[in-house]
């Protein structure tokens, strides 16, 4: 018992050491200079807003390969998360810091969970640095979602008009968030610069094989081609993707649904066998009485 109450005050003094070193600031303050921002488009959670102000001094003296930052920098971009390379692995790295540090009371109270606090630590920063990836995918994936149905407008726009960016922007006002926001940048470009330009930039943003498929008959389409059978085909093509996709979800579905009758299960034969473990204990209890 002694043991567990030195190792947690000296886990709370060490936090407090370090949070004073580097002047980690209150939660109340992070929060309010967090609100301030108008660049940050997604709302931070509680751990971030409070982790920031020594994520960004770690950041400031973070060397990175140049390679890896030219990367993970057109990640961030394209993930549409507003920060540097930097701050993004500073991030991960205060976060799995965080918990290792646990691995201190633990070495006190219950050695043994030391080598565990420390793989849940490396686990951590692996999740926070893989989640560009995640986001990105997902990002993606809402946007391929939309593509089967913009291919059938455009097909059937150019039965009567084969202006592009009229194309573009009447679809983009009922689009989702991904692709509305993609089509809204694609339709800025286009008004300012070179067409076919704008198409390939909206190419290299989204990086889909689909989208590729899209861009091309776009730019067919500005050169003056006649590409209605290539559209048409397209249609086809991203219906019959789509019907796939959807039946791969459904597929998902029932392994879900046995997990949580599972899950059900054992609640289930929980109670009883607390119900039964109680009455065993009470009858030892009058047996010995």
């Amino acid at each position: 018992m002694i043991q567990a109450m030195v190792g947690a005050l000296i886990g709370v003094g060490l936090f407090f050491i370090l949070a004073d070193s580097f002047r980690i600031p209150y939660y109340k303050s992070s929060k309010a200079v967090d609100s301030l921002s108008k660049k940050q488009r997604d709302k931070q959670s509680a751990l971030d807003t409070w982790l920031s102000g020594i994520a960004e001094w770690l950041a400031k003296h973070m060397r990175m390969n140049e390679f890896k930052k030219a990367r993970l920098t057109a990640d961030l971009k394209t993930a549409q998360m507003d920060m540097t390379p930097e701050r993004f692995t500073a991030n991960a790295i205060v976060k799995s810091s965080l918990v290792a540090v646990l691995a201190i009371p633990a070495a006190f109270i219950f050695p043994i969970l030391v080598p565990f606090v420390v793989i849940v630590s490396i686990i951590v920063y692996r999740l926070e640095t893989k989640s560009v990836v995640k986001r990105i995918k997902a990002k993606r994936d809402n946007i391929e979602y939309e593509l089967p149905r913009l291919v059938s407008t455009i097909e059937k726009t150019l039965t009567h008009n084969r202006d592009v960016l009229y194309m573009l922007e009447s679809y983009s006002q009922n689009a989702g968030p991904e692709l509305k926001r993609e089509l809204e940048i694609t339709v800025a470009d286009m008004r300012s610069g070179n067409y076919e330009g704008a198409i390939k930039r909206l190419e290299s943003r989204v990086g889909s094989s689909m989208m590729s498929d899209v861009c091309r008959g776009l730019i067919g389409i500005i050169r003056g081609d006649d590409n209605r059978v290539y559209w048409a085909s397209l249609e086809i093509k991203f219906s019959d993707s789509a019907r796939e996709k959807l039946r791969a979800r459904a597929q998902k579905a029932p392994r879900k649904v046995r997990r949580l009758s599972l899950c059900l299960l054992i609640c289930f034969m929980l109670v009883y066998v607390v119900v039964i473990l109680e009455q065993i204990m009470s009858s030892i209890g009058v047996m010995f009485a």
